[in-house]
């Protein structure tokens, strides 16, 4: 089957990240499945890598992306990385049940890694089995793509297989294969398994081969302690304008660890991820977070907590002295919070059709969470619905939508009052601020009960709800006329309290 799969992949490449020394990785093949069948595939997402969606389709495409035919030449890898996990050290890590298998340039000359998640175990497994339930590779799969729709830097979902055996999490499961695209698959703790080591050779290799790969122009930067300070400041802003979208449209990561935070600037690994119901700050949804640390409003914080164990590690690249590299990163650090909060603010504002970012404008929108959460409104409703409400003259039910989000109307209304005086002195179109508007508050989430639903049915071979959350989800400011159940929020039987990790 070498030929074929070459014909097919034939701009697969050896994974960069396999020129890195030794120790950075593993070289290991993907285990085979018994009997793997493709459930979905990105067709999109194939024809911008340029790879042949009627060869991926195929007997030899399906073989490749179930691991049971390594493309010829492209020897696939397993990486090595380390990571606080809920706060705690954890000295060794790595792909457990990722690996490798190449890399392609896409058709906007980007080099893209994939990687098959769920396909067998690594050096790395310790007591895994290597591989993952169908279950949280369709939820990756779907929300991954959405995120992509809403405009978030994610990894993406290629394809989504059936292994032919059978997974024992929480309950039995069809085991599954989830190929997954991304810039590169290099996260904070990567960097920390090397300088927990004191393998300071290692860790300029591969702030290298990232400056090279992602941050090119860090490398021409001469400002003071060089490329690997300007490196630290292009992480720390990605990693800031991406918190702040998260917030933007009520998602939660679930499981913040530094091993799943990517220094690229990217959502990745999308484990007990969910979306707020509800505007309720506080929210947890991951089975395993019991002390609420890495809650909806934490986000924020558990990023720059993150980022301070990155710059830790590069304190070695900053300065020969350690105090004048400590200092660099600290002053390096300083610039997250006002580049959160500018992302952010800017972004709350557009969500409510403001521009200026003045104070008056600022206390509006600060005052519309502070209802909505006293009052649990659903978040991503109540945005969708305020975009009715910009209209020169109000008819007199213009906002029964958003105020029956609330349960105590009254409170939205005197806000609402406060929120058309400022769209009357911004003085802006009242057609084109709508618009905007519904540019950029989402009619449509993944919302956890429809993934739900579309995981119990794909359990018992039904791909009709996936097929259906797949269509709205990708185009997530449409309404969908036809499928506008799924903008509503679940009824109480139907309520996703927790989502679990898929090992």
């Amino acid at each position: 089957m070498a030929g074929p799969a070459t014909s097919g992949f034939s701009g697969l490449t050896e994974p960069g990240y396999g020129t890195l020394p030794d120790g950075s990785f593993a070289r290991v093949p993907p285990t085979p499945t018994p009997a793997p069948q493709l459930l979905r595939l990105n067709e999109g997402l194939a024809s911008h890598l340029g790879l042949s969606v009627d060869w991926l389709s195929s007997a030899d495409g399906v073989a490749v992306l179930a691991g049971n035919q390594p493309a010829e030449g492209v020897p696939p890898l397993a990486m090595a990385y380390a990571g606080h996990q809920f706060g705690n050290w954890v000295p060794s890590l790595g792909d457990g049940r990722a690996i490798l298998i190449g890399e392609a340039r896409d058709r906007d000359g980007a080099l893209r890694e994939i990687q098959l998640k769920g396909a067998g175990r690594t050096p790395f497994s310790r007591a895994g089995d290597g591989r993952a339930a169908l279950g949280p590779v369709l939820r990756e799969y779907v929300v991954s793509e959405a995120m992509q729709a809403l405009g978030i830097p994610t990894t993406r979902a290629l394809a989504m297989l059936t292994t032919g055996d059978s997974i024992v999490r929480d309950t039995v499961q069809p085991g599954a294969i989830l190929a997954r695209v991304s810039a590169g698959h290099v996260r904070v703790g990567t960097f920390q398994y090397f300088h927990a080591r004191g393998m300071t050779d290692h860790v300029r290799a591969l702030a290298d081969f990232v400056i090279e790969r992602r941050y090119p122009e860090a490398a021409e930067s001469a400002a003071p302690h060089g490329p690997y300070r300007a490196l630290l400041d292009r992480v720390i802003a990605a990693q800031a304008d991406l918190i702040a979208r998260w917030m933007l449209v009520g998602f939660i990561h679930g499981v913040m660890n530094t091993d799943n935070m990517s220094i690229l600037g990217e959502t990745i690994d999308y484990g007990p991820c969910a979306f707020l119901d509800e505007y309720e700050p506080g929210k947890v949804f991951s089975s395993i977070d019991h002390g609420g640390r890495y809650a909806y409003a934490q986000q924020p914080n558990i990023g720059l907590w993150n980022l301070t164990r990155f710059a830790e590690t590069l304190l070695p690249l900053l300065d020969e002295s350690e105090e004048a590299a400590v200092e660099a990163a600290k002053d390096a650090l300083e610039a997250y919070a006002p580049r959160f909060e500018q992302t952010y603010r800017t972004r709350l504002l557009r969500k409510i059709g403001l521009e200026m970012p003045n104070e008056e404008n600022l206390d509006v929108a600060s005052r519309l969470l502070e209802r909505m959460a006293e009052q649990q409104a659903n978040f991503t409703l109540t945005f969708r619905r305020l975009c009715d409400g910009v209209v020169d003259t109000p008819p007199k039910d213009v906002d029964a939508g958003p105020r029956s989000l609330f349960a105590d109307p009254s409170g939205f209304d005197a806000w609402a009052a406060d929120w058309r005086q400022r769209l009357r002195t911004e003085g802006r179109d009242a057609d084109q601020t709508r618009a905007e508007m519904r540019a950029t508050n989402p009619a449509m989430i993944p919302r956890n009960h429809r993934v739900q639903q579309a995981i119990d049915a794909a359990t018992e071979g039904n791909l009709g709800p996936l097929d259906d959350l797949w269509t709205v989800t990708t185009k997530p400011f449409e309404d969908h006329p036809g499928l506008s159940q799924y903008a509503d929020p679940p009824e109480p039987h139907e309520r996703v309290h927790a989502t679990f990790c898929g090992t």
